[in-house]
């Protein structure tokens, strides 16, 4: 309707003059959506991979006007999903001034705008609220009260010589106060029962009893829910009434692609590079982060059910960068790119992030080695074809010795591609162009792993140092 809020009517006949209508949420977010949907639009910025998958479900559900349950693991955008549905609102709602639960000017139902309207008729004063801020969200856990939710019984209002049979004396809970706008549970399941119960009398009855006395609340919400699907499917953790509720359940997941993975890990990690140091990660090294995510989704010793969050392969990115960085900063070089040394750092962003299943105690860090050695064959594989490292092996067996690791220096090791003509191929395919001491030591290094993987080289290690050399 307006940008800023200074042209808005301010009192209930101005309002009615400005021919504004007033909407059930369900209903406005729909027509919104269609204005979205119509003009080829995303619903939501900043969610990716979902486009073929989930975001149809969702446009169905808010097209059919249901409230919906996300089913998936955690790190699978379930919360920034549920918090964007705000940008489908209007941006400002015209509520009776003072009203705690957002009345609609139109159609009050609280005590206090009723009393106002029948007082103060077209004079009533409007005032507007932003759709950011018609939004509330509880992190569903076992001691959620009916307090927390619908309401209590004010002390303070009843010392103030108020009835206990007055609506005035209610202290509303979240779900009132979020009134025409969007309310979410988090981990639905954890909610009890006895308050899964009171939730679905004032969504679907409209009425709650606290403290003995019933009070009518026509609440209109458009109820989100998140969950796992393991505790969501697990019968009896949530009461029939209530799982009846959610006209659309929708399954999330986590990035079906690398690809997809490595957008992601663009868009939400911090940039590495930090004053006149320029820290550039390639996009090979980019592919290893997101492949060790995805092969953990697939491994027997990661525990499945608590899931691999994307959040890992962020924290894995910057990580990464931190290594690459601190190795520059001891050397005293200001361009920095990682390379396969600097992965050595991810076991400490990668084991508060999983729930490894070892047999045996101690057994963790190996099981993420194992898991990131098959990251960087696998991303080998894919960029660099036989042709282009079959010399490189010859050369070794001709009694090359390549010594890289944090404490040798980029121009140290970008000068093996003098040493190893072989390595030209192969270290230009990965480098891309990128002729910078920093850029060739990365590819340099991440080819010669490659071969020590494959078993063309043989690898030692020696505290921050390794020396790969012919295998026979």
């Amino acid at each position: 309707m307006a940008h800023g809020r200074e042209n808005l009517p301010a009192t209930l006949g101005e309002l009615k003059a400005s021919g504004w209508k007033s909407l059930p949420v369900k209903e406005e977010i729909r027509t919104n959506a269609v204005r979205k949907i119509a003009a080829g639009e995303p619903l939501f910025d900043g969610v990716l991979g979902y486009e073929n998958t989930v975001m149809p479900q969702l446009e169905n559900a808010i097209l059919a006007g249901h409230d919906v349950i996300f089913l998936g693991e955690r790190g699978q955008a379930k919360t920034r999903m549920i918090r964007s549905l705000t940008g489908l609102l209007d941006e400002w709602m015209p509520i009776i001034a003072g009203s705690e639960i957002n009345d609609d000017p139109y159609h009050p139902i609280s005590r206090h705008a009723r009393d106002l309207v029948s007082a103060q008729g077209d004079n009533t004063p409007i005032t507007w609220v932003h759709r950011d801020d018609r939004f509330g969200e509880k992190l569903a856990t076992p001691d959620t009260s009916i307090a927390d939710l619908i309401g209590e019984v004010d002390p303070i209002k009843v010392a103030e010589g108020r009835y206990l049979s007055d609506e005035l004396t209610l202290h509303y809970g979240l779900v009132p106060r979020t009134n025409r706008g969007i309310f979410a549970i988090n981990e639905l399941p954890d909610l009890s029962e006895r308050i899964q119960v009171g939730l679905l009398n004032v969504l679907e009855e409209r009425d709650v009893q606290i403290r003995g006395y019933k009070v009518r609340l026509p609440i209109d919400v458009m109820l989100v829910a998140s969950a796992n699907p393991d505790d969501y499917t697990n019968r009896g953790r949530i009461i029939t009434p209530l799982k009846d509720r959610f006209g659309s359940q929708i399954r999330t997941h986590y990035p079906l692609e690398v690809s997809t993975e490595v957008a992601i890990i663009r868009q939400e990690s911090r940039s590495p590079s930090v004053g006149d140091i320029t820290v550039r990660v390639p996009e090979y090294l980019e592919d290893v982060i997101a492949q060790f995510s995805q092969a953990a989704r697939g491994s027997t010793n990661i525990n499945q059910r608590s899931g691999v969050s994307v959040r890992l392969s962020v924290s894995n990115y910057e990580v990464l960068c931190a290594n690459a960085l601190r190795r520059a900063l001891h050397s005293g070089e200001r361009d920095v790119v990682p390379r396969v040394c600097d992965l050595e750092a991810l076991p400490a962003s990668t084991l508060g992030k999983v729930e490894i299943e070892a047999l045996e105690e101690g057994r963790e860090g190996a099981i993420v080695e194992q898991l990131l050695r098959g990251a960087v064959l696998t991303v080998f594989k894919e960029r660099i074809p036989f042709d282009q490292y079959r010399d490189v092996i010859a050369a070794f067996e001709e009694g090359v010795v390549a010594h890289v690791g944090e404490d040798v220096s980029s121009t140290d090791e970008a000068a093996l591609l003098e040493q190893v003509p072989a390595l030209r191929p192969a270290v230009s395919t990965l480098a891309g162009g990128d002729e910078s001491p920093a850029g060739l030591a990365s590819a340099v290094e991440f080819v010669l792993e490659g071969l020590h993987l494959l078993k063309r080289l043989n690898k030692d290690s020696s505290g921050a140092r390794a020396t790969y050399r012919s295998r026979s």
